[in-house]
């Protein structure tokens, strides 16, 4: 249960940051505000899935992740009327995105790789 609650704190750590990334551009370098919130948001969705799957292992969650974030950026070349309308809500936008971009998905997989390498030195030997 510690486990857990620690991916799911580390999570909003990752979720605020995301967001102030987005929100404040201008006070960061153009390298990072431009590719920060994407990895970032990888990055929750794999302490997400770690949090839920605290016994599978980190190989687990770095693939369900990746599939995950390349379901949603695939998910934005479909632009019916309907899936739009939720992509016009703040939320359906940071959730589902608005269009879809290659270069998303090597920020993923970096975000995902970043997060992968962290949770391994931190919990070196440690299912």
């Amino acid at each position: 249960m510690k486990a857990r609650m620690v991916y799911l704190a580390a999570a909003v750590v990752v979720i605020v940051l995301g967001l102030g990334s987005r929100k404040f551009p201008d006070s960061l370098p153009e390298f990072i505000s431009s590719n920060a919130g994407d990895a970032l948001w990888a990055i929750m969705i794999y302490l997400g899935v770690r949090a839920i799957g605290i016994n599978k292992s980190r190989g687990f969650a770095a693939g369900v992740s990746l599939i995950f974030c390349f379901a949603i950026e695939f998910s934005q070349l479909y632009q019916a009327d309907w899936i739009n309308s939720i992509r016009s809500t703040l939320l359906g936008a940071l959730v589902l995105g608005k269009g879809f971009l290659f270069v998303d998905l090597v920020r993923y997989t970096v975000g995902i790789m970043i997060a992968f390498v962290v949770d391994r030195s931190i919990h070196r030997g440690v299912r």
